[in-house]
């Protein structure tokens, strides 16, 4: 049988999409959207890994936060919207390749910004990623009567926020602002964005699909994870490049493809679907705390591809800094995913406890580098997440079995 030819809209009403709609999964043109942001967290992973084989880690931290945060908010302002009001026509998708073309720009800008503080390219990719999201908030308020106020607020909100970006890069270039002031006027800009939303949707809140938005965050993990292992390969090459494959190369190596799938099991023992659809009011929370989680798997990519490319080479990082490079990450991603998966869960499904014992130890690892190896800290961190796997899942089964016979 032939297939049935797609039918390709021109032009649609673009109007709110129903919250329980069946059957709502990620679009093909989202998954290519997701795709161009593999490149700007790539760039600024690359970037990361750099700083910490020179021994700046530190120095690249605050860069690598504030270049992410543009990367993940453009991501979460198009996915949100597009959870309420895809409509899949042309106009639609040639603002959504607006919004990839200002993603591969500040792409472009990630090794001057996090380099030497130029934000001028990042600036400029988030102006073009902004005009399009606001062209498309703008479309709903004209199409949309029922939701027209939320959708005029988001774009009157975008748009005001962005001139204070842009304001803001001019004023540090001209020296009228303070280097000094740069990072807290960032902050507060940052502070104002995460408000726009609830200012938003005090007059009518949009319809995002709680599936729908659970899996296009599953699918973004998803990405980060696989951005990890491409930082850990260039790691190998570097290793590789340098004395050819060892013990510690292997170990190392194997470790960090250990530890990367047990945090990918860890993150999907949840369906966040269900909790969302039934605690909609906490989605701010859950969405916004996943910056963390987003933050802390892009920093753990360049942390491994550091600590495997010292077990080819000398690097400048201390072993005890190289093992941190790797726990901090590991860390905070484990707390934050389950501070996230706590907000929409009755019952969490991995018990503090068990949390608290292996986040101590991974923080308390990196101190047993400078005699132990920086081999050794990976291989106990990617040990000590497996051990918290095995134990949740035994946990969860021991639950069920008590219900079953209750």
């Amino acid at each position: 049988m032939a297939p049935t030819p797609t039918t390709i809209r021109i032009r649609a009403r673009m109007s709110a999409r129903p919250i329980d709609e069946p059957h709502r999964a990620s679009s093909p043109l989202e998954l290519l959207f997701d795709l161009t942001f593999v490149v700007a967290v790539a760039a600024v992973t690359a970037r990361l890994a750099h700083d910490l084989a020179d021994g700046h880690g530190w120095a690249g931290v605050v860069p690598f936060l504030q270049v992410f945060f543009a990367i993940w908010w453009a991501w979460m302002n198009f996915t949100w919207f597009a959870s309420s009001y895809d409509t899949d026509d042309v106009p639609y998708r040639l603002l959504t390749m607006l919004q990839m073309a200002g993603v591969l720009v500040l792409a472009a800008g990630v090794p001057a910004a996090a380099g030497e503080a130029d934000f001028g390219i990042v600036t400029l990719g988030y102006l073009i990623m902004r005009a399009g999201l606001v062209a498309q908030w703008l479309r709903a308020g004209f199409e949309d009567g029922a939701s027209r106020r939320t959708a005029l607020r988001y774009a009157g909100g975008i748009t005001v926020l962005q001139l204070g970006w842009v304001l803001r890069f001019f004023l540090v270039e001209a020296g009228t602002l303070p280097a000094a002031s740069g990072l807290p006027v960032f902050v507060g800009l940052v502070v104002l964005e995460l408000a726009v939303p609830r200012w938003a949707e005090r007059v009518r809140p949009t319809t995002w699909h709680p599936h729908h938005i659970a899996e296009r965050y599953g699918l973004f993990t998803i990405i980060l994870l696989g951005e990890s292992i491409l930082a850990a390969t260039r790691g190998v090459e570097g290793a590789l490049g340098a004395e050819g494959i060892g013990v510690p190369f292997v170990v190392i190596a194997g470790s960090g493809l250990v530890l990367l799938f047990a945090l990918w099991w860890l993150y999907f023992l949840v369906q966040a679907g269900e909790g969302l659809s039934d605690r909609r009011h906490r989605s701010y929370l859950w969405g916004y705390g996943h910056y963390g989680i987003f933050a802390a798997m892009a920093a753990l990519g360049a942390g491994l591809e550091v600590a495997v490319e010292q077990s080819g080479h000398h690097v400048a990082a201390s072993p005890t800094a190289l093992g941190y490079a790797v726990a901090v990450p590991v860390a905070s991603y484990l707390a934050l995913l389950w501070a996230v998966h706590a907000l929409v869960l009755a019952t969490p499904v991995i018990l503090p406890a068990a949390l608290a014992g292996c986040v101590a130890v991974v923080l308390a690892a990196p101190l047993a580098a400078p005699w132990a190896g920086v081999t050794a800290v990976v291989a106990a961190i990617a040990a000590c997440c497996v051990l918290l796997v095995a134990g949740t899942i035994w946990s969860a089964a021991v639950a069920a079995r008590r219900r079953g016979q209750e």
